[in-house]
């Protein structure tokens, strides 16, 4: 292949479909150098390039139950840029390129919809082409996004925030709240120059009232010269759109991931979920996480698609902490990018090991796996729940008499909201030596095994790898994913092992409604349908 067929298969990467048929189809000289100039700017694109992470402690209001001035809102929030403003120079200075802060790091999260207004911002539409730091007031009324977008020009580093966005509405759209303004928690970059180069609204809300569901999922990315992003917001994650959607159509190479997470055990932990993630869809994952001990918020890291390059956990103290490292621009070229991996592969195309007939039920998070215990020193395992049957070959290097492992299997619709479909193979340690215990959260172990390997039969291409160790580490370097979908560990012996996870995702499965959605529309249409139902009633009466 000609040099020039590799170039224009680069720029691909970098432009739009709509400019690059724009640049190829006219004939003028000024297209033609434009097309040039954007070639010469991807050769001398960075291979990789420096990420920092910011798990931040956020400096909270006192109250949420009743609305404060402006002037109020506008003090607290500051307060938080003043520890962010620090802590962005401090990256700009090691050299970092990009920066993620976390969901809510700016006021909090306990809010209704009158309480959450001062807080809010007009945030325009990237396109307008805006640099908040030297034109403030063209917007309206927007000193933090003056002020986000000053700490990017004045650092020359790209920054992500989570703020408020409010927009008007017209009082006669019946989908249009009562305070005339839609609501969104919304995730904004500003470049080097301080420009507005991209905005995303949440879709998936997780108890949070005080924000509306925008009207379809937003897939948001942008472009540097080192590499393209796309972002999302926390609970966002756990669904197809946007999260599957950016990596898999947009082909993006790196996600900012601002997140308020609130640590789950045994399977949802923030590193041991979102590593796993960046796993599986092979793309860098950014991650930014709330420090909140008291609710279980803590749990930040840069990941590569090949391991974790940095992270961190913290239930011990109350202070934020920055992450920064050196991270492939284009992952998809890196030479250590995961082989492409057929998760049923190995447990479809292999003699099952012998169903366990001491099969018991026991919860996690509320949903009844399937589990069968490890009772011997070593051995083959299969634990089936309907189509899904889960394999382990194991040895312990010596089995302790006060620890339980289990090997257990799930699928269905998970929890309470019964919307997300799950599909997971997991061995894990119970609380306790009683067998009622296991999937209740454990945070220390001392098992160590020097043969693990975890595979299983699932629906859906898309399974996420977990391996958390104890005291709540992860485990880069010691384990990988084959590419007939088997987790195993390499290079022998383990630290002592909480739970070892192949978590999958079945999306098209998944019940249809939107979660944590609390939108007026979802409301007006209830209205509708049940005014239209009295009114059929009433013709039956009639009749």
């Amino acid at each position: 292949m000609c040099v020039c067929h590799v170039l224009l298969s680069k720029i691909q990467e970098l432009l739009p479909r709509n400019i690059l048929i724009l640049a190829m189809t006219a004939s003028s000289f000024r297209t033609s150098v434009a097309v040039f100039a954007l070639i010469a700017l991807h050769v001398s694109a960075l291979d990789t390039f420096i990420a920092a992470v910011y798990e931040h402690a956020v400096i909270l209001p006192n109250k949420t139950e009743m609305p404060v001035s402006q002037d109020d809102a506008l003090l607290l929030m500051n307060k938080n840029l003043d520890i962010l403003e620090r802590v962005i120079k401090q990256a700009a200075e090691q050299g970092a390129q990009i920066i993620v802060t976390p969901e809510d790091a700016l006021y909090g999260w306990k809010f209704t919809r009158e309480t959450i207004f001062p807080y809010l911002e007009d945030i325009p539409d990237p396109q307008v082409t805006w640099i908040p730091c030297e034109d403030p007031h063209r917007f309206g009324h927007t000193p933090i996004q003056a002020r986000l977008s000053c700490l990017a020009k004045n650092n020359s580093i790209y920054v992500l925030a989570n703020i408020g966005d409010k927009k008007p509405c017209n009082s006669r759209d019946p989908t249009c709240p009562a305070n005339g303004y839609y609501q969104y928690n919304t995730n904004v970059v500003y470049n080097k120059e301080g420009k507005l180069v991209a905005r995303y609204h949440k879709y998936h809300l997780y108890s949070e009232p005080q924000f509306d569901v925008p009207e379809k999922p937003e897939l948001v990315t942008f472009n540097t010269p080192f590499g393209r992003f796309g972002m999302f917001t926390c609970f966002d994650i756990l669904f197809h759109d946007p999260a599957v959607t950016l990596v898999k159509d947009f082909h993006v190479d790196t996600i900012l991931f601002p997140t308020a997470w609130m640590n789950v055990l045994p399977l949802l932990t923030a590193i041991e979920f979102h590593s796993a993630w960046a796993m599986g869809m092979g793309v860098n994952l950014l991650a930014a996480n709330i420090h909140h001990v008291h609710l279980n918020m803590t749990g930040s890291g840069i990941y590569a698609p090949h391991a974790p390059k940095v992270y961190h956990y913290d239930m011990e103290t109350g202070l934020g902490k920055l992450l920064l490292s050196e991270v492939d621009s284009h992952p998809r070229s890196s030479p250590a990018y995961p082989e492409a991996v057929n998760w049923r592969a190995y447990a479809t195309t292999n003699k099952p090991f012998p169903a366990q007939r001491n099969t018991f039920g026991g919860l996690i998070s509320r949903d009844m796996f399937n589990f069968t215990e490890l009772s011997e020193k070593s051995g083959n395992l299969t634990v089936c729940q309907e189509d899904l049957c889960c394999h382990l070959s194991y040895r312990m290097l010596r089995k302790e008499d006060a620890e339980v492992y289990v090997l257990g299997a799930f699928t269905g619709l998970h929890g309470r909201r019964r919307s997300e479909y799950w599909q997971v193979c997991t061995m894990l340690k119970c609380k306790t030596t009683n067998l009622t215990t296991c999937g209740q959260p454990v945070e220390t172990a001392m098992t160590r095994f020097d043969i693990v390997s975890l595979s299983g039969t699932f629906g859906t291409e898309y399974v996420f790898p977990e391996v958390l160790l104890t005291k709540i580490q992860l485990s880069p370097g010691k384990f990988e994913v084959l590419k007939d979908g088997r987790l195993v560990n390499k290079n022998g012996l383990s630290e002592p092992i909480l739970t070892m996870s192949l978590f999958g995702r079945w999306y098209t499965k998944d019940s249809h409604s939107i979660s944590g959605r609390t939108s007026n529309m979802s409301t007006t249409y209830l209205q509708i349908s049940t005014l239209l139902m009295l009114i059929a009633l009433q013709n039956v009466v009639m009749v």
